[in-house]
């Protein structure tokens, strides 16, 4: 299927899917009103969301008891109406919006940069191919993955003939998505054992780059896809790390295995697998420390780590996740390299993604280690780490005006 294909399918299929769906949940918010109420709801033309929803039911009941609605029933419709939201799974149109309001700072400064040389070179000719490079290397692209751009480009312009530059963000678009994919295997689902066998994905990255909210925001998701989840402090040389990670373990409801600050990791992730074989948990999620001011000592703790893991469970760790912050752009992908080397890094958790204007290196690392980036922080929220898509991912550079030529395919 081709890129466009599947584009207006995540974009435009499932924002119907999502009206479908609202109304399905304005409908079940509706069914503890007495049926007369909903016959009359149903009556009124069609809202638009729950809210309108509510406040139609608020009206009718009004209008019934010729009384004031006690504020007792408008607290409990309020209530739930927030757990319908709260447990609301989000939509693949809602993700593909995370997407674009999180590259918002990339796109902002990236597609304007291309959109200005677009504007200045009305044709497609070796300056503007300069130029061009100039800029993606500015988003933190990468050298290698520019090269590698600048050359497909310019064998597309020579294969369809082009002459003017009009539409070449589609085709660079294109061209970015094959690069990503293209190349050793792009895994991006999680390598989750089947039911009833224990997985363990194991987090490495530096101090400050967000390792221990990710795992939060991990935990949080496996919980709500029904997994029972515990959590190891395996970082016991950072000041702080354990109670951090507590403070997780309580807001998103998992337990955490931890011993006193300065303990051996290693020791920490043995009791955290024999918790978790006890409990009979789904996932642990084993966090450890991020000195990197000693390489050789890194190594050795993390060796150490994965030899107890596997020891007890073998083929485990089933996931080696490394945290990488984004806003520090091509220094992530030194930290990359370095803990290549250290572990076997299966999966990036590229954090922070929408703080950054140099959202261009989830390509430079993809392209130069050639390891999946498997999750993306979009925000803040509990919801904002998604698993990496790279069609959303370039929607999101590109956003005006892959709309725009979306809607001449429907034209």
């Amino acid at each position: 299927m081709s890129f466009f294909k599947r584009l207006k399918e995540k974009l435009i299929g499932n924002a119907e899917e999502e009206k479908v769906q609202q109304h399905v949940e304005e409908a079940d918010a509706s069914e503890s009103l007495s049926s007369d109420v909903q016959e009359k709801v149903e009556q009124n033309e069609e809202l638009n969301t729950v809210e309108e929803t509510v406040e139609k039911m608020l009206e009718i009941i009004e209008e019934q008891t010729e009384e004031k609605t006690d504020s007792s029933i408008k607290d409990n419709l309020s209530e739930s109406v927030v757990e319908q939201e709260t447990e609301k799974k989000p939509s693949a149109w809602s993700i593909t919006q995370k997407f674009k309001m999180g590259l918002a700072k990339t796109r902002d400064s990236f597609t304007s940069k291309v959109n200005d040389l677009v504007a200045r070179y009305r044709k497609v000719d070796e300056d503007f191919f300069e130029e061009l490079e100039e800029v993606l290397l500015q988003a933190d692209v990468g050298f290698e993955t520019v090269m590698d751009l600048m050359d497909k480009l310019r064998f597309e312009v020579q294969r369809k003939n082009i002459k003017d530059t009009e539409g070449i963000q589609t085709i660079i678009s294109e061209k970015l998505v094959e690069i990503y994919e293209a190349g050793e295997e792009n895994i991006v689902e999680l390598n989750m054992q089947p039911e009833g066998e224990l997985t363990v994905i194991l987090f490495v990255g530096v101090n400050g780059v967000g390792k221990t909210t990710t795992i939060g925001k991990l935990a949080h998701r496996l919980k709500t896809q029904g997994k029972s989840v515990l959590l190891a402090a395996g970082d016991t040389f950072r000041a702080g790390a354990i109670d951090q990670l507590q403070v997780w373990g309580d807001r998103v409801g998992c337990e955490v295995i931890k011993q006193s600050e300065g303990s051996d990791p290693a020791a920490v992730i043995y009791d955290a697998i024999a918790a978790a074989k006890k409990r009979g948990v789904d996932v642990l999620i084993c966090d450890t420390a991020g000195r990197l001011q000693n390489k050789v000592n890194l190594m050795k703790e993390l060796e150490k780590v994965h030899r107890v893991i596997s020891r007890e469970i073998p083929n485990a760790p089933h996931e080696v996740l490394l945290a990488l912050d984004a806003t520090t752009g091509q220094n992530a992908l030194i930290q990359a390299q370095t803990f290549k080397e250290a572990t076997n890094v299966t999966g990036i958790v590229l954090t922070k993604l929408d703080g950054t204007a140099k959202g261009g290196i989830v390509l430079a690392i993809r392209n130069k280690l050639h390891i999946p980036v498997k999750f993306v922080g979009l925000g803040e929220k509990m919801d904002d780490l998604q698993p990496f898509d790279a069609e959303r991912y370039v929607y999101g550079l590109f956003a005006e005006g892959l709309e725009k030529e979306l809607e001449k395919m429907d034209d």
